[in-house]
């Protein structure tokens, strides 16, 4: 921010104290100034350029100065005044607004905090939930591969069987209907192979089925089954059951592997069901539970990078906010210190206004014209007052030399007593001219702080 170039002097007006050693001086100049008594004829348009007359065109010279350095003092620091109370605003807005930002985006980052733990929490939740469907799912598929498997084998062993004895029935029913006609060997043999395989393998199957006396029955054809079906009939077939018994167990156990095959493939269906109702709906939980994980990463994502853009945020905010704090510390004590170097300039100025004022008052009444009219009228001029005059200047002088601490002063006291008054007139015209470029220095100075301080608002 632009920082204004006004410096604790009083910006190129005078102080109170150069202006009394001015008008110490030009008092000197006028009781020293005198004519020599050589001058014996009064000029009056001399009288216009005599030392006193260009003290009162100095003095007003100098009081139109002095106001027109107040205004322009004034002009300034209406500007600078400006500029204190503009940038007080600002940065005491931008203050309030970095404190009201700080405290939103802290609640923020604690929402956001929250929010990330509970979103990480809900999607572990969730990967557990969807690795025990997925495990539940697995394990059903494998009871159901296994239930497949051996359904499957069941089904193969049961329709072999009933194959067989579906064979054996029919070579049997051919033997009974050709009213006991004796069967080929290799038939015989093929209907008992049967039998003993059925029995031995099925046995839990025929032990509901099957009759004890029965069992012993088919248990004694296996062993024997050519005394069944003999042409002739031997003594131990005449007590033995018909060979239309064996017909008869034969065809009971082909029923009964049939329903046990139709049952079987009947569960097989309702376990397929069950199984597929059971993927279905775990599938269906996966499903969602992916969706789940999948939305809600998502959303822990866009959380997580506001959270770190809010933290970042608010770094950013608290180093403006720091930055402006010190600005407008710097700002308040710099408008401060140029209210009170305003407050004295004004007072000095005031002291130096009423100084010329008064040197004005005095050198333009009626008795300083008459007394300077007495001074400068020939007639009254004598030599021992032209040595009156030297004393009265060199006693004024010295007075202003011991006030103000002023060597150079004192020096010029001392050469009005020895000196001629041209000599010592020169020397306080010097003096003044001196004091005069001084003052334009003062003024060129402070044109250059106003150019400055134009220069740095615009920037």
């Amino acid at each position: 921010p632009p920082r204004p170039f006004i410096e604790g002097r009083s910006s190129g007006i005078l102080d109170c104290c150069r202006v009394m050693v001015r008008l110490a001086l030009l008092t000197a100049l006028v009781v020293a100034g005198a004519p020599r008594a050589s001058a014996l004829t009064f000029d009056a348009v001399a009288a216009k350029n005599r030392p006193v007359s260009k003290v009162i065109t100095l003095l007003k010279d100098m009081s139109k100065q002095l106001e027109k350095e107040a205004e322009e003092d004034e002009e300034i620091y209406d500007k600078m005044a400006c500029w204190c109370e503009t940038n007080d605003k600002e940065k005491t807005k931008s203050i309030a607004d970095a404190e009201a930002r700080i405290e939103d985006l802290t609640s923020k980052i604690e929402e956001y905090t929250a929010l990330s733990a509970q979103l990480s929490t809900e999607i572990k939740n969730h990967e557990k939930e969807l690795a025990k469907n997925q495990e539940a799912l697995d394990k059903a598929t494998a009871i159901r591969e296994k239930q497949l498997a051996e359904f499957n084998e069941e089904e193969k062993d049961l329709l072999q069987s009933i194959s067989a004895l579906k064979s054996a029935v029919t070579v049997l029913g051919k033997h009974n209907g050709a009213s006991f006609l004796q069967l080929p060997q290799e038939h015989m043999t093929s209907v008992a192979s049967t039998l003993r395989r059925e029995l031995a393998q099925h046995s839990h199957l025929l032990k509901s089925t099957l009759t004890p006396s029965q069992r012993r029955l088919a248990l004694s054809f296996v062993q024997a089954p050519q005394d069944y079906f003999d042409a002739e009939p031997t003594f131990k077939q005449s007590y033995a059951p018909q060979s239309g018994e064996i017909f008869g167990i034969l065809g009971q156990m082909k029923e009964t592997f049939e329903a046990n095959l139709a049952a079987s493939q009947k569960e097989e269906q309702a376990n397929q069901k069950a199984y597929e109702d059971l993927k279905a709906a775990k599938e269906e939980e996966i499903a969602a539970g992916k969706e789940q994980i999948e939305k809600k990463t998502e959303q822990l994502a866009d959380t997580d990078e506001k959270l770190a853009q809010s933290k970042t945020d608010i770094e950013d905010t608290k180093a403006s906010l720091a930055a402006d704090e010190e600005f407008l510390m710097m700002l308040k004590e710099k408008c401060s210190m140029t209210d009170k170097e305003w407050e004295e300039r004004q007072k000095t100025r005031q002291l130096e206004m009423e100084a010329v004022s008064k040197a004005l008052a005095v050198l333009s009444g009626d008795d300083a014209h008459d007394l300077f009219t007495r001074t400068f009228n020939p007639a009254f001029v004598q030599t021992a007052q032209q040595s009156e005059r030297r004393t009265e200047a060199a006693r004024v002088l010295k007075q202003v030399a011991q006030k103000f601490n002023n060597p150079r002063i004192a020096t010029l006291a001392y050469q009005v007593k020895l000196d001629a008054f041209t000599r010592v007139k020169k020397a306080i015209d010097d003096m003044i001219a001196q004091l005069t470029a001084e003052k334009e220095a003062e003024i060129k100075h402070k044109d250059f702080c106003v150019d400055e301080f134009n220069t740095n608002q615009l920037q």
